[in-house]
């Protein structure tokens, strides 16, 4: 038998892998810091987009110290809510219309459901 045996071992929960040999992947140590002054240190990969915010663990907005960053930019299109989208298709007269006649018919519905619910 070899002289390596795996009885006894727990299999799965300890790797028979070395190190030996494995080159970590190349880090940064990047700085932020808040308004208040506490400091806030992360590892990125060497190639990683470094962000321009970071919030700390007590949750506050931590900015980037001496860092070249690029400025975001404002390319977005500005979110688009359903209102907008209405507006784009229908007059504030049309959809005042619109409302009025889905009232009344509501109205006259429920009119109808509660006079046969009486009689």
């Amino acid at each position: 038998m070899s002289d390596r045996s795996l009885r006894g071992m727990r299999l799965g929960a300890q790797s028979m892998e070395t190190e030996a040999g494995v080159e970590p992947a190349a880090r940064q140590r990047v700085e932020y810091r808040c308004e208040d002054g506490e400091q806030v240190f992360v590892i990125f990969a060497a190639e990683a987009d470094i962000p321009a915010t970071w919030m700390s663990k007590t949750g506050k907005i931590a900015k980037l110290v001496n860092g070249d960053v690029a400025e975001e930019e404002s390319n977005e299109k500005p979110v688009r809510t359903h209102w907008d989208m209405l507006l784009e298709r229908r007059s504030i007269d049309e959809l005042e219309t619109i409302l009025k006649d889905r009232l009344d018919k509501l109205r006259t519905t429920r009119g109808a459901a509660q006079a046969a619910l009486k009689g």
